[in-house]
C-alpha cells in the first residue's frame, strides 16, 4: 500500500514538473512565434531580432549552474516556485509600450530563470524513481516542452493574429502564476523508498568535481547535447521567420505550422525513450541503449538538415528540416539519465545543471549567427539556406563525438574505483 501511494505520489509530481515545462518552452517559442509583428513594431533588422533571441541565453546557462550548485544543498520545489514566479512577472511588462532594450532586458532575466528548469525538473523527479525506471518519467517531463508549443502556439497565434503580440506575453504571465500557486501547495520532494536509501549514502566520498566533469562521457554530453540544441534554439527564434520570409506562408499558416517540429519531437523522444529502456530491460547495456543510440539519432539529424537547402520543394525542405531537429532531441532525455547514473546522487543536480549549461549555450549563438547570415546574404532563401547547413554540420559534429564516447558502463567502473577505499569506511 505504501509503494502504491508512493508510484502515485511519484507520477503526480511528474505531472506538474510537465506542466512546468509546458510553460518554459512556451515562453522560449513566443518571441518566434511573434517574431514578424515584433520587427515589424520595433522596426528591427534580422540581425537585430537575432540578438534578441540570443539574449534570452546570455544569463541560462550560467544561472543553470549556480542553482545546480544550490539544490545540492537545499530542496529542489523551492527553486522551482521561485523560477515559475519569475518566469510569470516578467512576461507583465510586454503589455505595454515596448522598446528593444526593454525586450532584451525581460528576455535576459526570463533566461537566467529558465536556465535551470529542465535539469533541476529532472532532478526532482529522479528522486521519485530508481535508474532503471528514470527514462520515461524524463521523456514524460521532456514532452511538457513539446506540448507546451503544441497547445501553446494556436492559442497564442490566434491571440497575436486578432489581438497583438503584447497580449499573448500577458497570457502565458497569467499561465505561469496559475503553476506557481498550485506547486507551492502540493509540491514536494521525493519520499520513495529508493530515494530515502540515497540520502542514506550521501556520507559515501563524493567524486572529485575534475574527475566528473573532464571524464570522456562527461565531456562526450556536453557536446551532443550542444549539437542537438543548437537546432532547437535556431527553430524557436527562426523557423516561424523562415516559413514567412524564406518560404512566403502567411503569419497565420506558419503560425500553424511552427507546432510540427514538436508534435514530431513529443514523438520521437517518447518512442526513442521507451526503445531504449525495452533495449535495457532487454540485457543491452547503458552504453549501447543510452549513448550509441543518442549518438546514432543525432548523426541522422545532421545529415538530415545539411540537405533540407537541396530539397526539391518546400514541403520536402520542411520536413528535412523537421527531421533535422526532432531526431537529436533524444539526447535531452537519455544524455540527463546517463549522467545520473555515473555521478553520485550528492552531486547529480550539479552535474545535470552544468551539462544543460554547456548544451544550451547554443542558444547564444544559433538565433544571432542565423541573424547575420541572413541579413548579408544576397538574398533571405540563400541566408536560412546557409544557416541551416552550419546548424546541420555542428549537429552532426556533436553525434558523432557522441557516439564515439558515450560509454556510461566503463565510466561507472572508473569511478567505482575511485570511491572503492572511501566507501566501506562511510558506511560503518
Amino acid at each position: 500500500m505504501t509503494q502504491q501511494r508512493s508510484t502515485r505520489a511519484a507520477w503526480g509530481i511528474t505531472a506538474l514538473l510537465f506542466f512546468f515545462m509546458m510553460i518554459n518552452f512556451a515562453d522560449k517559442a513566443i518571441i518566434g512565434l511573434a517574431g514578424v509583428p515584433i520587427m515589424t513594431e520595433l522596426n528591427l533588422t534580422p540581425k537585430e531580432f537575432g540578438l534578441v533571441g540570443s539574449s534570452f541565453f546570455l544569463l541560462f546557462s550560467a544561472s543553470a549552474v549556480v542553482t545546480g550548485f544550490i539544490v545540492n544543498h537545499v530542496q529542489s520545489r523551492w527553486a522551482l516556485f521561485t523560477m515559475g514566479l519569475i518566469w510569470a512577472l516578467v512576461q507583465f511588462p510586454m503589455l505595454g509600450t515596448v522598446s528593444i532594450e526593454l525586450l532584451i532586458a525581460c528576455r535576459i532575466v526570463l533566461g537566467a530563470a529558465e536556465g535551470p528548469a529542465y535539469p533541476i525538473a529532472l532532478h526532482a523527479a529522479y528522486q521519485w524513481f530508481p535508474d532503471d525506471q528514470r527514462a520515461l518519467p524524463g521523456a514524460v517531463i521532456a514532452q511538457g516542452s513539446a506540448l507546451g508549443v503544441i497547445i501553446a502556439v494556436p492559442v497564442l497565434s490566434w491571440i497575436i493574429t486578432h489581438y497583438n503580440w503584447h497580449y499573448a506575453f500577458g497570457a502565458l504571465g497569467l499561465a505561469g502564476l496559475a503553476w506557481a500557486l498550485v506547486w507551492g501547495i502540493v509540491g514536494k520532494e521525493g519520499d520513495a523508498i529508493h530515494a530515502v536509501q540515497e540520502r542514506k549514502v550521501r556520507a559515501l566520498a563524493k567524486i572529485p568535481y575534475r574527475h566528473l566533469l573532464f571524464s570522456p562521457t562527461n565531456l562526450a554530453s556536453w557536446c551532443i547535447y550542444f549539437g542537438a540544441y543548437f537546432g532547437l534554439a535556431l527553430g524557436l527564434s527562426w523557423f516561424t521567420p523562415f516559413l514567412v520570409k524564406g518560404l512566403g506562408f502567411s503569419q497565420d499558416v506558419a503560425g500553424k505550422l511552427t507546432a510540427l517540429p514538436f508534435v514530431v519531437g513529443a514523438l520521437v523522444v517518447m518512442i526513442g525513450s521507451w526503445l531504449s529502456q525495452v533495449m535495457m530491460r532487454f540485457g543491452a547495456s547503458s552504453t549501447t541503449a543510452r549513448g550509441t543510440f543518442s549518438g546514432l539519432m543525432a548523426i541522422l539529424g545532421g545529415c538530415a538538415l545539411i540537405a533540407s537547402p537541396h530539397a526539391p520543394d518546400a514541403t520536402s525542405r520542411i520536413a528535412l528540416m523537421i527531421a533535422g531537429t526532432t531526431l537529436p532531441s533524444v539526447s535531452y532525455t537519455l544524455v540527463p539519465v546517463i549522467l545520473a547514473e555515473i555521478a553520485p546522487s550528492s552531486q547529480r543536480s550539479a552535474i545535470l545543471a552544468i551539462a544543460s549549461a554547456v548544451g544550451t549555450s547554443a542558444g547564444i549563438f544559433a538565433p544571432y549567427v542565423m541573424g547575420s547570415v541572413v541579413e548579408n546574404a544576397p538574398s533571405a532563401i540563400e541566408g536560412f539556406n546557409y544557416g541551416y547547413t552550419i546548424c546541420g554540420a555542428v549537429t552532426l559534429i556533436g553525434g558523432t563525438i557522441g557516439l564515439l564516447f558515450l560509454n556510461p558502463d566503463a565510466q561507472k567502473a572508473r569511478f567505482a574505483q575511485l570511491t572503492a577505499v572511501a566507501a566501506p569506511t562511510a558506511q560503518r
